[in-house]
């Protein structure tokens, strides 16, 4: 057979492309790891017993809207670094305004509060292990994500490598936020975006060996 048959039969019984098969690895991704990362909180934290009090304060909104609106821009930029070619555009700046917002609204609740609200609006009790609990809970989503990304043919290794970290940290908070008892939004600025850039920062380092294909 010639080689110009051979591709012609190829073409002809290869089918339609399956346009959405990057949004489904994503979609599948997110729902196991999730999943996987509210059931190790379950197994390992536990749920703030005071939860259904929590939901009626703005501040617990406050944090979850935060730690949502990352995971949502993460969520455009991942699966377009998981193709090659395909830019991030104004993603960066979008994913900057929930961070500038809640900087914004920690650094006002410092500067109105006493010295001593200012110490517990800030460290609150948790602090010294809430970066390290959301990295904790970010890693099985970070194995989904990656997984997702490997299938897509991603070129730029150690940016994607980020981004998945990034997705991966900021589901991870939102899963801690079922447990976690600070409501301080200078808390949630810092030391919940320091438990985001944890697995940021892991990803991009393991991003050229892990998404190598």
């Amino acid at each position: 057979m010639k080689t110009d048959d051979l591709i012609e039969l190829l073409a002809c019984e290869a089918g339609p492309v399956k346009t959405d098969l990057g949004a489904r690895r994503f979609a599948l991704a997110l729902g196991v790891g999730g999943l996987c990362a509210a059931l190790l909180m379950r197994l390992t934290i536990g749920l703030n017993p005071e939860l259904a009090e929590y939901t009626r304060l703005p501040n617990f909104w406050a944090k979850l809207v935060f730690v949502a609106a990352l995971a949502g821009v993460s969520l455009v930029a991942v699966p377009r670094l998981a193709r090659p070619g395909v830019g991030l555009g104004r993603l960066p700046v979008v994913l900057a305004i929930p961070v500038l917002a809640m900087w914004s609204a920690g650094i006002f609740v410092l500067i109105t509060s006493t010295p001593a609200e200012r110490v517990e609006a800030f460290f609150g009790q948790t602090w010294k292990v809430c970066p390290f609990l959301i990295a904790m809970l970010s890693i099985p989503v970070f194995v989904c994500v990656v997984w997702a990304m490997k299938g897509l043919a991603p070129t730029r290794l150690r940016l994607a490598g980020a981004a998945a970290g990034f997705l991966s940290g900021a589901v991870g908070a939102v899963v801690y936020c079922l447990h976690c008892p600070e409501l301080g939004l200078p808390f949630v600025g810092c030391w919940y975006l320091l438990g985001i850039l944890i697995p940021t920062a892991i990803g991009a380092l393991l991003g050229e060996r892990l998404l190598r294909w």
